[in-house]
């Protein structure tokens, strides 16, 4: 079979790829990492655990990101959420004391396990993605995302898409570019930057980002690739 580009268009109020985060700070960067839409692949397929081989068939072809804000609005600055985790629990009843952050030794957190947290969210914006995939893959990932297994939400479970994220398969490129294009269009969206794969710092800015998922589950494992970031 040849190949093939799959579309997808991540929309909603709220979205949060992140990347380089840690507990206290939930972080995003302001475009989808490869791995959260593998994992949104994956939960339209129900594909749970590792999932070695289709990561590495996700991640071989050839990815390219279309940024979208307002055409009439600026873009939103992120979100910040505050939040306070393990608090308000009563630690004398031993369920509660469960959801109290605890240290390696068991012990409750430095002040007496109760946390902040700082969550970051990209507000109002649209991505298109084009993966390019050998057929088979793209036809049964598209049936998938007609029809999920599991919930899909863009980057957090409470980040709720507003737009069907599956938009078809396409045989050729340009085509497929075209339905992206005239989406955009309806929804007054205009085009604000494109995330190429590779490095080319005369085009643009370039990233290292450590998000191609080598495996999920509970021992999920990432290696690095670089993208050049063109403004529009």
């Amino acid at each position: 079979m040849g190949d093939a580009f799959l579309l997808l268009w991540l929309e909603g109020p709220l979205q949060s790829w992140g990347h380089d985060s840690r507990f206290g700070r939930r972080d995003t960067l302001p475009f989808p990492t490869m791995s959260g839409v593998c994992g949104i692949l994956c939960a339209a397929l129900g594909a749970g655990g590792a999932q070695r081989n289709l990561l590495a068939q996700l991640s071989a072809g050839e990815w390219v990101m279309r940024a979208y804000s307002h055409e009439a609005l600026p873009a939103p600055p992120p979100l910040c959420d505050f939040q306070m985790v393990g608090s308000g629990y009563d630690d004398s009843d031993p369920w509660q004391l469960l959801l109290i952050p605890k240290t390696s030794e068991g012990k409750k957190a430095v002040g007496g396990g109760t946390k902040m947290t700082y969550r970051y969210y990209l507000q109002d914006r649209a991505f298109a993605v084009l993966i390019t995939l050998n057929d088979e893959l793209a036809q049964q990932l598209a049936s998938a995302l007609a029809n999920p297994v599991w919930d899909l939400s863009l980057g957090r479970k409470n980040c709720v898409p507003a737009e069907f994220i599956g938009q078809g398969v396409y045989h050729d490129i340009n085509t497929a570019w075209a339905h992206c294009e005239k989406l955009a269009a309806e929804k007054g969206r205009i085009r604000e930057f494109d995330v190429l794969p590779g490095a080319d710092a005369e085009r643009g800015e370039v990233m290292v980002l450590n998000d191609i998922p080598l495996q999920f589950g509970t021992d999920k494992r990432y290696r690095d690739r670089q993208v050049t970031i063109v403004s529009v």
